[in-house]
Protein backbone atom coordinates (compact mmCIF):
# COMPACT_ATOMS: atom_id res chain seq x y z
CA UNK A 1 0.00 0.00 0.00
CA UNK A 2 2.76 2.44 0.96
CA UNK A 3 4.66 1.68 -2.25
CA UNK A 4 1.50 2.32 -4.29
CA UNK A 5 1.04 5.70 -2.61
CA UNK A 6 4.63 6.71 -3.26
CA UNK A 7 4.60 5.77 -6.96
CA UNK A 8 2.93 9.01 -8.20
CA UNK A 9 5.44 11.10 -6.27
CA UNK A 10 8.35 9.12 -7.70
CA UNK A 11 6.91 9.64 -11.17
CA UNK A 12 6.46 13.35 -10.48
CA UNK A 13 10.19 13.63 -9.87
CA UNK A 14 10.73 12.74 -13.51
CA UNK A 15 8.87 15.82 -14.76
CA UNK A 16 10.28 18.35 -12.30
CA UNK A 17 13.00 20.56 -13.80
CA UNK A 18 16.28 19.63 -12.19
CA UNK A 19 17.99 22.73 -10.80
CA UNK A 20 21.40 21.20 -10.22
CA UNK A 21 24.20 21.44 -12.74
CA UNK A 22 25.08 18.28 -14.62
CA UNK A 23 26.97 15.89 -12.40
CA UNK A 24 30.49 14.85 -13.38
CA UNK A 25 30.12 11.66 -11.37
CA UNK A 26 27.28 9.30 -10.52
CA UNK A 27 26.41 10.94 -7.19
CA UNK A 28 27.71 13.06 -4.33
CA UNK A 29 26.25 11.91 -1.03
CA UNK A 30 26.36 14.83 1.40
CA UNK A 31 29.02 14.77 4.09
CA UNK A 32 26.78 16.61 6.56
CA UNK A 33 29.34 17.16 9.35
CA UNK A 34 31.54 19.18 6.96
CA UNK A 35 28.79 21.76 6.49
CA UNK A 36 26.88 23.24 3.57
CA UNK A 37 28.35 25.56 0.93
CA UNK A 38 26.84 27.64 -1.90
CA UNK A 39 27.62 24.71 -4.20
CA UNK A 40 26.07 22.15 -1.84
CA UNK A 41 27.59 19.78 0.67
CA UNK A 42 30.97 18.20 -0.05
CA UNK A 43 30.90 14.54 -1.02
CA UNK A 44 31.02 11.81 1.59
CA UNK A 45 33.99 9.50 1.08
CA UNK A 46 32.43 6.18 2.08
CA UNK A 47 28.82 5.56 1.04
CA UNK A 48 26.38 2.68 1.40
CA UNK A 49 22.86 1.81 0.25
CA UNK A 50 21.53 3.45 3.42
CA UNK A 51 22.60 6.86 2.08
CA UNK A 52 20.06 6.50 -0.75
CA UNK A 53 17.20 5.33 1.47
CA UNK A 54 14.91 7.24 3.84
CA UNK A 55 11.89 5.97 5.79
CA UNK A 56 11.02 9.17 7.63
CA UNK A 57 7.86 9.93 5.66
CA UNK A 58 6.05 6.77 6.73
CA UNK A 59 4.71 8.10 10.05
CA UNK A 60 2.20 10.97 10.43
CA UNK A 61 3.58 14.25 11.71
CA UNK A 62 2.40 15.90 14.93
CA UNK A 63 -0.36 18.38 14.08
CA UNK A 64 -0.79 19.57 17.67
CA UNK A 65 0.22 23.17 16.95
CA UNK A 66 -1.34 26.51 16.13
CA UNK A 67 -1.67 25.67 12.42
CA UNK A 68 -2.79 22.05 12.98
CA UNK A 69 -0.30 21.08 10.29
CA UNK A 70 2.94 19.10 10.28
CA UNK A 71 5.68 19.15 7.64
CA UNK A 72 8.08 16.19 7.62
CA UNK A 73 10.98 16.96 5.25
CA UNK A 74 13.19 14.61 3.28
CA UNK A 75 15.68 17.26 2.20
CA UNK A 76 19.44 16.90 2.10
CA UNK A 77 19.77 17.36 5.88
CA UNK A 78 17.65 14.26 6.50
CA UNK A 79 18.38 12.41 3.25
CA UNK A 80 22.02 13.04 2.22
CA UNK A 81 21.73 10.94 -0.93
CA UNK A 82 19.80 13.73 -2.69
CA UNK A 83 22.76 16.12 -2.50
CA UNK A 84 23.53 17.49 -5.97
CA UNK A 85 20.59 15.70 -7.59
CA UNK A 86 18.18 18.66 -7.76
CA UNK A 87 15.44 16.80 -5.91
CA UNK A 88 13.91 16.21 -2.46
CA UNK A 89 10.60 15.33 -0.85
CA UNK A 90 8.33 15.93 2.15
CA UNK A 91 5.15 14.77 3.80
CA UNK A 92 2.49 17.25 4.94
CA UNK A 93 -0.23 16.27 7.42
CA UNK A 94 -3.13 18.73 7.80
CA UNK A 95 -5.66 18.02 10.54
CA UNK A 96 -9.35 18.81 10.12
CA UNK A 97 -9.57 22.61 10.03
CA UNK A 98 -5.81 22.93 9.69
CA UNK A 99 -3.82 25.15 7.36
CA UNK A 100 -0.39 25.28 5.80
CA UNK A 101 -0.21 29.08 6.00
CA UNK A 102 1.10 31.44 3.35
CA UNK A 103 4.72 30.47 2.71
CA UNK A 104 7.40 30.17 0.07
CA UNK A 105 10.23 27.83 -0.90
CA UNK A 106 12.98 30.13 -2.23
CA UNK A 107 15.06 27.37 -3.81
CA UNK A 108 12.61 24.96 -5.42
CA UNK A 109 9.42 24.38 -7.37
CA UNK A 110 6.95 22.24 -5.40
CA UNK A 111 4.60 19.53 -6.63
CA UNK A 112 2.01 18.11 -4.22
CA UNK A 113 0.12 14.81 -4.48
CA UNK A 114 -2.94 14.34 -2.26
CA UNK A 115 -3.00 10.82 -0.83
CA UNK A 116 -5.82 11.43 1.66
CA UNK A 117 -8.49 14.06 2.30
CA UNK A 118 -9.74 17.20 0.56
CA UNK A 119 -7.88 20.50 0.53
CA UNK A 120 -7.85 23.90 -1.11
CA UNK A 121 -4.43 24.79 -2.52
CA UNK A 122 -3.37 28.05 -4.13
CA UNK A 123 -0.41 30.20 -5.15
CA UNK A 124 -0.06 33.91 -5.87
CA UNK A 125 1.73 35.25 -8.93
CA UNK A 126 4.45 37.84 -8.42
CA UNK A 127 3.64 39.98 -11.46
CA UNK A 128 -0.09 40.65 -10.89
CA UNK A 129 -0.83 39.11 -7.48
CA UNK A 130 -3.31 36.79 -9.18
CA UNK A 131 -4.46 33.89 -6.99
CA UNK A 132 -4.57 30.47 -8.67
CA UNK A 133 -6.72 28.26 -6.43
CA UNK A 134 -8.04 24.71 -6.76
CA UNK A 135 -9.91 22.21 -4.61
CA UNK A 136 -7.89 18.99 -4.58
CA UNK A 137 -9.10 15.50 -3.81
CA UNK A 138 -7.33 12.19 -3.23
CA UNK A 139 -5.16 11.43 -6.28
CA UNK A 140 -4.91 15.06 -7.46
CA UNK A 141 -1.65 16.94 -7.97
CA UNK A 142 -0.79 20.64 -8.20
CA UNK A 143 2.44 22.53 -8.83
CA UNK A 144 3.67 25.76 -7.20
CA UNK A 145 6.37 27.66 -9.14
CA UNK A 146 9.66 28.31 -7.36
CA UNK A 147 9.65 31.17 -4.87
CA UNK A 148 5.96 32.05 -5.16
CA UNK A 149 3.77 32.43 -2.09
CA UNK A 150 1.29 29.56 -1.66
CA UNK A 151 -0.94 27.88 0.90
CA UNK A 152 -3.14 24.85 1.56
CA UNK A 153 -5.98 24.21 4.00
CA UNK A 154 -8.14 21.23 4.87
CA UNK A 155 -11.83 21.57 3.98
CA UNK A 156 -12.70 17.92 4.56
CA UNK A 157 -13.97 15.93 7.52
CA UNK A 158 -10.85 13.75 7.77
CA UNK A 159 -7.13 14.56 8.07
CA UNK A 160 -5.38 15.35 4.78
CA UNK A 161 -2.02 13.90 3.75
CA UNK A 162 0.16 15.31 0.96
CA UNK A 163 3.31 13.83 -0.50
CA UNK A 164 5.55 16.54 -1.90
CA UNK A 165 8.30 16.64 -4.52
CA UNK A 166 10.76 19.55 -4.72
CA UNK A 167 13.05 20.47 -7.62
CA UNK A 168 16.01 21.01 -5.29
CA UNK A 169 17.77 19.13 -2.49
CA UNK A 170 17.24 21.98 0.00
CA UNK A 171 14.08 23.94 -0.98
CA UNK A 172 14.02 26.25 2.04
CA UNK A 173 10.88 27.41 3.84
CA UNK A 174 9.71 30.84 4.94
CA UNK A 175 6.26 31.23 6.53
CA UNK A 176 4.97 34.78 6.16
CA UNK A 177 3.28 34.99 9.57
CA UNK A 178 6.38 33.77 11.36
CA UNK A 179 8.63 36.09 9.36
CA UNK A 180 6.54 39.06 10.52
CA UNK A 181 5.56 38.20 14.08
CA UNK A 182 7.77 35.41 15.45
CA UNK A 183 10.91 37.51 15.64
CA UNK A 184 12.25 40.77 17.02
CA UNK A 185 11.00 43.29 14.47
CA UNK A 186 10.13 46.30 16.71
CA UNK A 187 6.42 46.56 17.43
CA UNK A 188 6.40 50.22 16.43
CA UNK A 189 7.80 49.29 12.99
CA UNK A 190 5.24 46.60 12.15
CA UNK A 191 2.28 49.02 11.71
CA UNK A 192 4.28 50.67 8.92
CA UNK A 193 4.88 47.28 7.25
CA UNK A 194 1.45 45.70 7.73
CA UNK A 195 -1.12 48.50 8.33
CA UNK A 196 -2.22 46.60 11.45
CA UNK A 197 -2.80 48.48 14.69
CA UNK A 198 -0.74 47.98 17.84
CA UNK A 199 -3.35 45.76 19.52
CA UNK A 200 -3.45 43.36 16.57
CA UNK A 201 0.33 43.27 16.34
CA UNK A 202 0.77 42.41 20.00
CA UNK A 203 -1.90 39.72 19.67
CA UNK A 204 -0.01 38.04 16.81
CA UNK A 205 3.36 38.44 18.54
CA UNK A 206 1.94 36.81 21.65
CA UNK A 207 0.43 33.94 19.67
CA UNK A 208 3.67 33.27 17.75
CA UNK A 209 6.18 33.96 20.54
CA UNK A 210 7.62 37.08 19.00
CA UNK A 211 9.38 39.72 21.07
CA UNK A 212 8.39 43.33 21.49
Amino acid sequence: MANAMLLPVILSFLVLPFSAMALTQDFCVADLPRGDTPAGYPCKEHVSADDFYYSGLAAPGNTNNIFRTAITPASVSQFPGVNGLGISAARVDIAVGGVAPLHTHPAATELIFVTQGTIVAAFISSDSNTVYSKTLYKGDIMVFPQGLLHYQYNIGVTPAVLLVAFSGPNPGLQITLLALFANNIPSDVLPKLTFLDAVQIMKYKSMLNGTA
